[in-house]
């Protein structure tokens, strides 16, 4: 991916340096630990809970959105830092291919801010934890992203190359995109009202049309710059692939548990990514309209 030397977002935070401390975060007043976290990973993953709601559930709050802590204003990443700088160049190509295609279809586009933090920081839903992996906060428009994370992608997970990681922030850039449209907040109104099965489908749905969108940006990126490589499409199906819940609870436990899925099968979670490339329109990702 011929990423250097293009053009760079503005909308980037870089909190590295204001961790929380203390050696674990804080939920609903208490600190907890790693093992804590851990947990709530876990359960996030397999039983398609949201690791905030549990995190907030296990130290004794109700799990719904904490106040924000107040911070000092967040900096620009370095130049030096050349991770930090690739996601503010993909972060900077989203904004641009986001607003042509929104300014087409008689819309305009809100960009949203990404943070990058390590170990955790406080957010509009609640304490964000790295080990939650990357995240998208409709409370506040803002994407969250802990650099080792992508570490993890390419070394525990399987998921090597920088396209990989450019599909992960295209993802929750998605999220940000199904904020605006509304349809976050439709689905949101839904819990509470339907089966916890049903809404774990309502939820594998929002995450595949995140993976059509990404899909559909990369289409429109590569028409306009031509910066992809050979092998690097792969990658990002790749990516899809090892994070879908059949391959995540295969390696977790050993068995696939198809009703617990929250962002769907690998072979799901690809077939919408290569939709919304080989298509290029945000009408082919209504994901809660398909089969």
């Amino acid at each position: 991916m011929k990423w250097e030397g293009q053009d760079q977002s503005k909308n980037v935070e870089d909190r590295r340096s204001q961790g929380l401390g203390g050696g674990g975060s804080r939920i609903g007043g208490r600190s907890i630990g790693v093992g804590t976290i851990a947990i709530a990973l876990v359960a996030g993953w397999i039983f398609g809970i949201n690791p905030l709601t549990v995190l907030g559930l296990i130290s004794g709050g109700d799990g719904t959105e904490a106040p924000q802590t107040q911070q000092a204003p967040a900096a620009l990443p370095a130049q030096s830092d050349k991770a930090a700088q690739f996601v503010s160049t993909v972060l900077r190509d989203t904004e641009v291919v986001w607003g042509q295609v929104l300014k087409a279809n008689g819309s305009s586009y809100r960009e949203p801010v990404l943070v990058l933090f390590r170990g955790a920081t406080p957010t509009a839903c609640g304490t964000g934890d790295s080990a939650m992996g990357p995240f998208y906060c409709p409370g506040d428009s803002k994407v969250y992203l802990d650099l080792d994370f992508f570490d993890t992608l390419s070394r525990r997970m399987g998921a090597p190359g920088d396209f990989a990681q450019a599909y992960v922030v295209a993802h929750e850039v998605g999220h940000h995109l199904q904020n605006l449209m509304g349809i976050t907040g439709k689905v949101d109104a839904m819990r509470g009202k339907v089966s916890t099965q049903q809404m774990n489908a309502l939820s594998v749905r929002v995450e595949l049309q995140a993976d059509c969108l990404a899909g559909v940006w990369a289409h429109h990126s590569q028409k306009g710059k031509g910066w992809l490589d050979q092998g690097d499409i792969q990658e990002a199906m790749n990516a899809a692939a090892q994070i879908g819940d059949d391959t995540l609870q295969k390696a977790g436990t050993g068995r696939v548990v198809p009703e617990s899925f929250t962002h769907g099968s690998a072979q799901q979670r690809m077939t919408w990514f290569k939709r919304g490339l080989d298509g290029g329109s945000v009408n082919q990702c209504n994901t809660f309209d398909a089969r």
